[in-house]
């Protein structure tokens, strides 16, 4: 790749466009987490457990979230990302308010079917519309201020939850509306004015940063559906037999199918002998909490297959491209395993602090929210760059060297943190396990969205947040609700996903050999 003649200014609006699509993903994020803060009044009017709550925080959500991100993922590939962004903003707004005004399990688990709908579009289309106003050689930065907005996102739904719960519930007691139902309000109302800025946000030429022209997508609609169709359970074999699918492809679906239905019915059982839970009732029909859990998850994993045989062939460049990659494939599995220790610890600490420090949901609100906020967006501002300049002295091993600090000393200190005495302990810990924390991110989506041709960019973050929404967000808030369940110990439960580094370290390690000959083939694996 002729990488000195690339563009290495920054696109017109560059800076303008990254605050909006920051604020987009801070929005996404706040809407999303809120749950968290507002966990314990829920459980108290609803009547539902941990598990269920971890089930209500990611798996719902998880589903519909990655489910969807495919076909608006292709769709970011081919029509005007800016509006794609807008009118995505505007629907999971409107899904979010859905839950200020429900009154029952089964609402609520619609308005985060809703929310994950609407949200899906976040990350592919910001990713691919960001890296169009921003070179090569400063998306290390790019990524930093994007993770910076995560966790403002996270910081602000413990405040505006916390508070606005709790404000409500002070000012009218005997009201009919909950404070956490008319915090879901207030979390909604951003949404609508930030879509208007989206909508009016320049469209930057495609691939130009890369040096890859990139011609307009004539049927970026119909590819759209084409996608949703050739991934949803059922209607994936149509569009198989359309494709001319071959006999042996179809027989290893069957086979995936079946795997993983056997599995999942394993885990069902499994589950309810650790910790039986009583039946949900959605719909006027009784559901075993843990079957519900895993047949999501199972849908998800056939999901997965279908994408994977469904990109084989409809696009057989971004397949080779994306199979042409080992250092891409374990970046997504990095993603995922890390995915499950920080969404399993994030949707019980606003839980686990008012349970064991005792704490009130305002006090929480205003320390632990004040200080995510903060060390989630100094830490990748700090982090993003040093990346960039790691990986300009030494290719290859530089960003991913900062990824595996990262994440292999955070979960030590998690011990530490998670043990401290008191709640100013507690606090004062969690300062600097909060900072190594964020420096994970950055530099490995900068790996990631390297090994791509700009047009995949897109499909590769849709696939991405396929892997880790169903297998990270779907599976650890569960697996920590399911331990805090059986044992009546949250501390022991949020601290056993942190198993799940182990893997994370052998995976960084052969990411740091591999990335930059994976890279290199890049060209190569997109001609054939």
């Amino acid at each position: 790749m002729n990488t000195p003649a690339l563009p290495t200014a920054v696109a017109k609006g560059g800076y303008y466009a990254l605050v909006i699509l920051a604020l987009t993903q801070a929005m996404s994020l706040l809407d999303r987490q809120i749950l968290a803060i507002l966990a314990p009044a829920i459980k108290k009017d609803l009547g539902v457990g941990d598990a269920e709550m971890g089930l209500l925080y990611g798996t719902v959500f998880a589903l519909f979230y990655a489910l969807f991100s495919l076909p608006v993922g292709r769709l970011a590939d081919g029509w005007v990302r800016t509006k794609l962004l807008a009118i995505s903003i505007l629907f999971w707004s409107a899904a979010t308010g859905l839950a200020g005004l429900t009154t029952s399990f089964a609402l609520l688990a619609l308005s985060r079917l809703g929310v994950g709908i609407g949200e899906a579009a976040t990350s592919p289309a910001g990713t691919s519309l960001i890296y169009d106003y921003w070179p090569r050689q400063r998306r290390g930065f790019v990524m930093a201020v994007m993770a910076s907005a995560i966790a403002l996102g996270l910081g602000g739904s413990l405040i505006l939850g916390g508070l606005a719960a709790h404000g409500w519930d002070v000012a009218y007691p005997g009201a009919k509306l909950k404070g956490w139902q008319f915090a879901f309000l207030v979390a909604a109302a951003p949404g609508f004015v930030l879509a208007i800025f989206l909508w009016f946000l320049r469209e930057p030429e495609r691939g130009v940063m890369d040096g890859i022209a990139t011609p307009p997508d004539p049927r970026p609609f119909t590819a759209s559906l084409e996608m949703l169709g050739a991934v949803t359970p059922g209607f994936h074999w149509i569009v198989m037999r359309a494709r001319a699918a071959s006999a042996a492809m179809v027989g290893r679906n069957l086979l995936a199918i079946g795997l993983i239905t056997a599995a999942m019915i394993g885990l069902t059982m499994l589950s309810t002998a650790i910790s039986p839970r009583p039946p949900l009732v959605l719909a006027g029909a009784s559901i075993n909490p843990h079957a519900l859990q895993w047949s999501v998850i199972g849908l998800g994993l056939v999901v997965i297959v279908n994408l994977v045989q469904g990109i084989s062939l409809s696009d057989p460049q971004a397949s080779r491209v994306i199979r042409g990659s080992p250092t891409l494939m374990m970046c997504m599995a990095v993603g995922m395993l890390q995915s499950i220790i920080n969404y399993g610890m994030m949707a019980f600490n606003p839980t686990f602090i008012i349970r064991t420090y005792h704490l009130s949901m305002q006090e929480t609100a205003l320390k632990f929210g004040l200080l995510s906020a903060g060390m989630g967006i100094i830490g990748p501002l700090a982090w993003g760059p040093l990346s960039d300049w790691l990986q300009k002295r030494y290719p290859g091993t530089g960003r991913a060297g900062v990824a595996m600090l990262a994440m292999g000393l955070s979960p030590l200190m998690s011990f530490w943190v998670y043990t401290a005495p008191d709640a100013d302990q507690f606090l004062w810990r969690f300062l600097p396990y909060s900072f190594v924390l964020t420096g994970w991110m950055p530099p490995l989506y900068a790996i990631m969205y390297d090994q791509v041709l700009p047009r995949m960019r897109g499909l590769t973050s849709s696939l991405y947040l396929l892997v880790m929404t169903i297998l990270g967000l779907g599976i650890g808030p569960y697996v920590v609700g399911l331990l805090s369940d059986a044992t009546g110990d949250l501390r022991f439960a949020m601290l056993s996903i942190n198993a799940a580094a182990i893997p994370i370290m052998v995976l960084m390690v052969l990411i740091g050999r591999r990335a930059v000959r994976d890279e290199a083939a890049l060209l190569v694996n997109a001609a054939g």
